[in-house]
C-alpha cells in the first residue's frame, strides 16, 4: 500500500486576532487541534509562527515541521484539561532535583557539580525565594516542605501554553530550578542543557563519547532549545 498523507487544501494561512486571543485560518476557514478545540493562542507572535508552519507545507502535510502547532495542540487538549496534575507533576521535581544530588568521588567531579550548580541554587534562592539543600550520594532526602509549596504555587501561575514549554524544560533537565531559569533568562536553554549533563560530560571525558548517546543527546537539545523559544513566543506581549 502506498504511503498516506493529508494534502495540502488551502492557499493562505494567515493570523487573525479575536476575542480570546489570536487564532490561524487556511482560507478564512479556523485551525483546529486534533480533539477539534479552537486553535486559538496568547499572543501573535505564537500565532504567526502557527501561520508561517502551515503556510510553509507542500503537497502533503508533514507534522514532523510544524513544532509550534504540536506544542500548540498539547496545551490546549492535554495540559488545559488537567492543569492541576500535569503542575503538580513538575513541581514534584523539586524534590529531588538535579541540582541538589552531588558525587560523593571522585572529588573532582564534585568540586565541578559544586561550581557549576551552587550559583544556579543560590539564584533560586534569591530570585525565587526557595533555598533547595543539596545532598551527597543518590538516596533521596526531602527538602523543606514551605519551600516545595512555594515552588508548587509558581508552577500553578503558568498559563497551559507556559506550562506546555515549562514541561519539556524540567523534564529534560530533569530539574525544576534549571526548569525556571530558563524562564527568567538566567542563562540561555543551551548552557541550561550543558549544565544538565554535567554528569554524563564528565564521563565522556573519561571514556570517550558515544556516538548513539550524543545524537540522542543532541536530539534532546534541539528540543530544550525549542521548549524555551515555545515559552518565550507564549509569553510575549
Amino acid at each position: 500500500m502506498s504511503e498516506w498523507a493529508p494534502k495540502r487544501f488551502w492557499t493562505a494561512a494567515e493570523t487573525i486576532e479575536i476575542e480570546n486571543g489570536f487564532s490561524v485560518t487556511l482560507d478564512g476557514r479556523n485551525v483546529r487541534t486534533p480533539a477539534k478545540t479552537p486553535l486559538i493562542v496568547p499572543t501573535r507572535a505564537l500565532a504567526d509562527a502557527i501561520a508561517q508552519e502551515w503556510q510553509a507545507q507542500d503537497d502533503k502535510i508533514d507534522p514532523a515541521t510544524m513544532p509550534f502547532t504540536r506544542m500548540s495542540n498539547s496545551a490546549l487538549d492535554k495540559v488545559a484539561t488537567q492543569f492541576g496534575e500535569v503542575a503538580d507533576m513538575l513541581a514534584a521535581y523539586g524534590d529531588a532535583d538535579l541540582l541538589c544530588y552531588r558525587a560523593e568521588s571522585p572529588a573532582e567531579l564534585a568540586t565541578r557539580q559544586a561550581e557549576k550548580w551552587d550559583p544556579v541554587l543560590d539564584w533560586a534562592a534569591e530570585t525565587l525565594d526557595a533555598r533547595l539543600e543539596p545532598r551527597t550520594g543518590i538516596m533521596h532526602a526531602p527538602q523543606d516542605g514551605e519551600v516545595l509549596a512555594g515552588l508548587t504555587a509558581k508552577v500553578h501561575q503558568f498559563t497551559p501554553f507556559q506550562l506546555a514549554a515549562f514541561h519539556d524544560l524540567v523534564s529534560m533537565t530533569g530539574s525544576l530550578i534549571l526548569g525556571f531559569a530558563a524562564t527568567y533568562r538566567l542563562h540561555d536553554a543551551e548552557t541550561l542543557w550543558d549544565l544538565s549533563r554535567l554528569d554524563e560530560a564528565w564521563q565522556e571525558e573519561q571514556w570517550g563519547e558515544d556516538e548513539e548517546a550524543t545524537e540522542l543527546a543532541n536530539r534532546k537539545k534541539s528540543e530544550l532549545v525549542f521548549a524555551e523559544l515555545f515559552y518565550r513566543l507564549a509569553s510575549a506581549t
